[in-house]
């Protein structure tokens, strides 16, 4: 007989969803036949599987040590192969991905500010992304995740293009990871943006309009009206102008609705591209900062993040507490060079 203890990170799911995790070569009607016939028991009772997993229970498996092996995927002697190479992958993301600062760290939300050039999550299977560094970084901290990873995997929970640099919002454990997912879904984090427009904006702006990716291109288009494709999304960005040149205008942006590309392209179809931004912006005005300042892609960071009021006393650490990121050096000597109007 094996049991396990359920922990924090375990807590909070359902027993059926726990029973894959731990055995994800058991088929879903074996998991289920075995809590029937009481091969699988919850704190020594006879379960469904739609119980609500809490701190301190035991779930207990009355397999031989081979069987239960055999339905965890790994060896007996220790982990498989698989599981070998995935921890050899974060391992990897968190030696040569560089620049990464955090900005703040507790037992459940860690915020890191990303660098521009490196992706969020892999967008083909041999990426890096800050998804794979993040575990990286945490197995650096404590060989206990190697257990952990088992059942629990700590992830971004939002999303920046490769070349968008600044805050990520990251779950470190489940009540984190369901807690920033929930906020974001619900937009009460608000989350604001610094960048250098083209032209000039002399007041606050709020934009609505209908977003429409196309995958093949991996643009998207912004229209007035609705639109009656399933890919359409609505979106709403407000806009406030920091200072101007008359040429140029730097620029605060509240992202109240979170698409692909939603700020460049946004911008770009009220005439406002972004600096160095080479899908929506200028390309002769993209020339002179490449030349100038080596820039070759969107001069956008994710500067600052708002967080809501919150009731969970494991989170209150980050009730109405507000964090922000400097701008690179980059941004930080073209916005210094630029003249602003005072």
């Amino acid at each position: 007989m094996q049991k396990v203890e359920i922990k924090m990170n375990q807590a909070g799911q359902r027993l059926d969803k726990f029973l894959h995790k731990l055995l994800p070569e058991a088929g879903t009607g074996f998991l289920y036949k075995m809590l029937r016939k009481k091969n699988i028991t919850l704190n020594g009772r006879k379960a469904e599987g739609s119980e609500i997993l809490q701190v301190g229970d035991l779930v207990s498996f009355f397999f031989s040590e081979e069987t239960f092996q055999k339905f965890a995927g790994s060896a007996s002697a220790g982990q498989s192969a698989a599981e070998k190479a995935s921890l050899d992958e974060y391992r990897r993301a968190y030696e040569r991905l560089k620049g990464i600062k955090i900005i703040y760290e507790d037992q459940h939300i860690l915020i890191v500010d990303k660098p521009a050039g490196i992706l969020t999550q892999k967008a083909k299977p041999e990426d890096l992304s800050l998804n794979e560094w993040l575990i990286g970084y945490l197995l650096q901290q404590s060989s206990d995740w190697e257990r952990e990873l088992a059942t629990f995997k700590p992830s971004v929970c939002n999303r920046l293009d490769r070349n968008t640099s600044g805050l990520v919002l990251c779950g470190k454990s489940l009540p984190g990871s369901q807690s920033l997912s929930k906020w974001i879904k619900e937009r009460s984090i608000r989350k604001f943006y610094r960048t250098i427009c083209i032209g000039r904006i002399e007041k606050p702006m709020e934009l609505d309009g209908v977003l429409q990716k196309n995958p093949s291109t991996n643009m998207v288009t912004i229209g007035k009206a609705a639109s009656d494709s399933p890919e359409a999304d609505r979106i709403h960005t407000r806009i406030v102008p920091l200072a101007d040149n008359g040429k140029f205008t730097y620029l605060e942006v509240e992202l109240i609705t979170g698409k692909t590309h939603q700020i460049r392209a946004h911008l770009a179809s009220v005439g406002h591209a972004l600096i160095g931004d080479t899908k929506y912006g200028v390309d002769r005005i993209n020339a002179v900062f490449q030349k100038k300042y080596h820039l070759h892609c969107q001069l956008l960071h994710a500067y600052r993040v708002e967080f809501p009021a919150v009731e969970d006393p494991r989170l209150q650490a980050v009730s109405k507490a507000v964090y922000q990121a400097a701008l690179p050096k980059a941004f930080e000597q073209i916005c210094e060079e630029m003249e602003w109007n005072k």
